[in-house]
């Protein structure tokens, strides 16, 4: 009876393989695999894993064994992925904090520390008055000595020997000496005093006085002098010496900082909208670059020091207090056409700057210079889209400015200010990169929150300040 059953038992063994057979194979080779990775699992753990960050022979660093991915390029590159917000943050409002947005589209240049020393060059004065008159003698007396006349200027330094002088508003004469030219006079410097500073001119244009040609007529006090160039001989190998030397300025970097934080409720809880951290992102750089720009532009340099925190914190000074022109206007009065030609004029000629640069203002200041009805001499032409704002184009014959309304003029009680600057002449520094970083505060038992700090320790200076001009009302 035993072996019936065992024979009956190993029958039904047998059919029940034959109908298993591939499932439990399945199940076997699932089971190996299992166990090979937690053998492998374990070498990696005990830190004999294959692949590897290597050093080169010049010393840059080398993926071995493993394909590279974007983990091992931060840990090996870390600054070589950029991250996403230093691309998106020019894109956020720009038209808000042009000064902001510029500075970031032109780029910054690195600084080893949060004190920025900086150099600009200024352009030597090219007018003067004379500081008393000069009379010519009259016709019986004259002679030889006439021909040549010692005068002086308000600033004597700026002229040079061998340089021209036209003298405006003083007009010269024909060459009979006797009839007015509709030229001015212009005068050649021939010598100038070495303890007084007085110029001896030459006439190019003088009257006649009597019988001595080529006299110095007389030039009044308080007559523009403007300095041209300089005028050599044959055998001339020398000439004055000029040289620009560079004045040093001092700035400050300002550490700023924006937190956003989002609790893990708030995150996974019901909204009636899509708002999530990203959203909160946005507008936190949004108010932390409007901040930004009031610094930049209206900002105190500065050392102060925080009792609670019992350190210093360092304050950036304003490009507004650097800029050094200056126009102002009567804003009680309409502005016209000729006002605009002349606040244009102060702002392109006598600095050496660009023939392009931006206008900005508060509303009221705008304002005013939209009512005013252009002309073909003064066109204001279709907007312009540079460094990613909209731009409004002034076109005069002295250069292009770009107009644009800024709201920080109204946030700061400027209303009827401007500012006038030249893109290519203000520079960024950067002592620490604007960049995010994520804090685990659930990890640290602080908070349940998801919590990013924005960060950025900069400042901004402009290079030949006679290049940028500030505009205010009287008064």
């Amino acid at each position: 009876m035993f072996l019936l059953n065992f024979e009956k038992l190993k029958e039904e063994m047998k059919q029940f393989l034959t109908k298993w057979k591939t499932p439990l194979l399945w199940l076997a080779g699932l089971l190996v695999l299992v166990v090979c990775w937690q053998i492998w699992d374990g070498l990696l753990d005990g830190g004999l894993a294959l692949a590897a960050i290597i050093p080169g022979v010049s010393g840059g660093k080398l993926v071995t064994g493993e394909p590279l991915t974007t983990d091992l390029v931060r840990e090996g590159s870390p600054s070589l992925l950029r991250n996403e917000i230093d691309k998106r943050i020019v894109r956020i409002r720009p038209m808000s904090t042009p000064i902001d947005q510029l500075s970031r589209w032109n780029g910054a240049r690195k600084s080893s520390s949060m004190i920025v020393d900086y150099y600009s060059v200024d352009v030597k004065p090219t007018k003067s008055f004379t500081k008393t008159a000069y009379t010519a003698p009259a016709s019986g007396s004259a002679d030889e000595s006439h021909k040549k006349a010692k005068i002086d200027a308000v600033d004597n330094s700026i002229f040079e020997v061998s340089e021209t002088i036209l003298v405006q508003g003083v007009k010269g004469y024909e060459p009979d000496g006797t009839t007015q030219s509709n030229a001015d006079l212009v005068l050649y410097i021939a010598a100038k005093d070495e303890e007084t500073g007085s110029l001896t001119v030459y006439p190019v244009n003088g009257m006649k006085i009597g019988t001595v040609e080529n006299c110095v007529p007389s030039i009044p006090a308080n007559k523009q002098l403007i300095r041209m160039g300089r005028a050599a001989t044959e055998l001339d190998v020398q000439t004055a010496q000029f040289s620009a030397l560079p004045v040093k300025s001092q700035n400050y970097c300002q550490i700023f900082k924006m937190q956003i934080e989002q609790s893990t409720f708030q995150k996974i809880a019901n909204k009636e909208v899509e708002w999530d951290f990203s959203d909160a992102e946005e507008a936190a750089i949004y108010d932390m670059r409007l901040g930004m720009e009031k610094s930049f532009m209206f900002g105190v340099k500065n050392t102060i020091f925080d009792p609670r925190k019992k350190e210093n914190v360092m304050l950036t000074g304003g490009i507004w207090w650097q800029a050094g022109n200056h126009y102002t206007y009567d804003p009680t009065k309409e502005m016209t056409q000729d006002d605009l030609i002349d606040m244009m004029r102060q702002a392109f000629t006598g600095n050496g700057g660009n023939k392009r640069k931006i206008l900005i203002g508060g509303s009221v200041f705008i304002g005013l210079i939209n009512k005013i009805e252009m002309t073909k001499v003064v066109m204001a032409r279709e907007d312009k889209v540079k460094w990613g704002i909209d731009f409004s184009e002034i076109s005069s014959k002295f250069g292009k400015l770009y107009v644009l309304y800024s709201e920080v003029f109204d946030d700061c009680g400027m209303h009827d200010y401007g500012f006038i600057f030249d893109p290519e002449f203000i520079q960024k520094w950067s002592h620490v990169p604007f960049g995010a970083q994520e804090l685990d505060l659930k990890k640290a038992g602080v908070r349940n929150t998801d919590a990013l700090v924005l960060t950025e320790a900069s400042c901004l200076t402009l290079r030949y300040p006679a290049a940028h001009m500030r505009i205010e009302p009287l008064g």
